[in-house]
């Protein structure tokens, strides 16, 4: 007898391997493309994230420039009011100063400019001046830079998981021509090569993330 039989046992022990790995890579194609999919999705929505997030904080930095509009004006007012001691027009004008701005001209009238040289130009250089909005502002950019980062890294994940499946798929291609061969040695090499590929794929995606739908 000729071919596989003559080989006894070891073409028996061969073909068992190569149904288990042929088994095992099939499986694990399939779950590495699921993987892909689901990292692909993440990325997606990470992005969708980014973008309301900058969007969100380019209105809230457009609310924070018009305020700033309405306090420097109001402000213009009152200290030329202010400067020429005009007790009651200054204060009509300071009375009608925003809630967020008022802290910073008590603090700046505090520094005594008119006699004071060091005191600062306008509140608006100090440190009590703080708007809401700008600092949502920059919340929302800092969120939407986290997303963005995030979207990159489940990119990255998801072109891991693609790669993944070529090697899976190569394992299969390796597995699946051992079955054809002829010589005994060189089956075993090809189906050595084969289990190779796939306990060194699965032993890289072991380290990887996994993305589940609930």
């Amino acid at each position: 007898m000729s071919g596989r039989g003559s080989d006894g046992p070891g073409v028996i022990w061969v073909e068992v391997v190569a149904t288990v790995l042929l088994a095992l890579a099939a499986v694990a194609t399939a779950w590495s493309g699921y993987q892909a999919n689901r990292w692909h999705g993440e990325q997606a929505i990470a992005f969708s994230h980014a973008n309301a997030s900058r969007l969100e904080s380019t209105r809230a930095s457009n609310l924070a420039n018009t305020q700033t509009e309405i306090d420097v004006t109001t402000f213009s007012q009152w200290v030329d009011a202010y400067a020429r001691h005009e007790t009651q027009l200054a204060e009509f004008y300071r009375r009608r100063f925003r809630k967020e701005f008022q802290p910073a001209v008590a603090a700046w009238v505090a520094t005594q400019p008119l006699k004071n040289v060091n005191a600062p130009l306008t509140p608006f250089a100090m440190a009590s001046y703080r708007l809401e909005a700008t600092e949502r502002a920059e919340r929302l950019q800092q969120a939407a830079e986290a997303a963005s980062a995030e979207a990159s890294q489940d990119i990255q994940r998801a072109d891991d998981y693609v790669l993944a499946v070529v090697l899976f798929s190569a394992s299969l291609f390796f597995g699946g021509i051992s079955t054809r061969m002829q010589g005994f040695r060189s089956r075993v090499v090809v189906l050595g090569l084969g289990c190779a590929v796939l306990l060194g794929t699965l032993a890289w995606i072991a380290t990887f993330p996994v993305s589940i739908s609930i």
